[in-house]
C-alpha cells in the first residue's frame, strides 16, 4: 500500500486490498472513500468487499466512483464535504491515486491557490499541472 498525503486531513493510494484496511486504521484515518468504479476490477477488490472489511475494522467507507466522463466539480464538492465533516483523516484509493487528487484538486479549488493546491500533488507524485487553468477558474476572489 502506498499511502501519499496531500493534506493533514486527505491522503490517496493507488488501488488497495481488503486486508489493508487494518493498516489504514492504524495509521489513522477514520473515513475510506473509493473513487475507484467496480468495473475496472475483479469481483475480490469491488467496493462492497472493501467496504465490509473497512466496516468490520470501524471504519467508514464511502463510495464515489469516478471516471474521466463522470468526474465533475459537484461530485468534487461531494468528497470535500466527507472530508471537511471528517474528525479523523480521510484515505482515497482508485487505480493510481490521480483520480483521487483531481477530485480532491477541484473540491480546493474555491478557497486555496492553484500553486498550492499543485505544489501538494506534485509533492505526492501526481503532476497535475495541466489542471491550472480550470483550478484558476474556479477559484473565488
Amino acid at each position: 500500500m502506498d499511502i501519499r498525503r496531500l493534506c493533514d486531513s486527505y491522503a490517496v493510494s493507488p488501488q488497495i486490498n481488503p486486508e489493508d484496511v487494518t493498516a489504514i486504521k492504524e495509521a489513522g484515518f477514520g473515513t475510506i472513500i473509493c473513487n475507484r468504479p467496480d468495473m475496472e476490477i475483479p469481483p475480490s477488490h469491488h467496493a462492497e468487499v472493501v467496504k465490509a472489511a473497512a466496516e468490520n475494522v470501524g471504519l467508514n467507507f464511502v463510495k464515489i466512483p469516478l471516471t474521466h466522463q463522470t468526474m465533475s466539480v459537484e461530485l468534487a464538492k461531494e468528497q470535500r464535504a466527507i472530508i471537511d465533516a471528517s474528525d479523523e483523516p480521510v484515505f482515497a484509493y482508485c487505480a493510481s491515486g490521480t483520480r483521487c487528487s483531481i477530485v480532491w484538486a477541484l473540491g480546493q479549488a474555491e478557497d486555496t491557490s492553484a500553486d498550492d493546491i499543485l505544489n501538494a500533488t506534485s509533492a505526492a507524485g501526481y503532476d497535475l499541472g495541466g489542471m491550472r487553468p480550470t483550478l484558476d477558474s474556479l477559484k473565488k476572489s
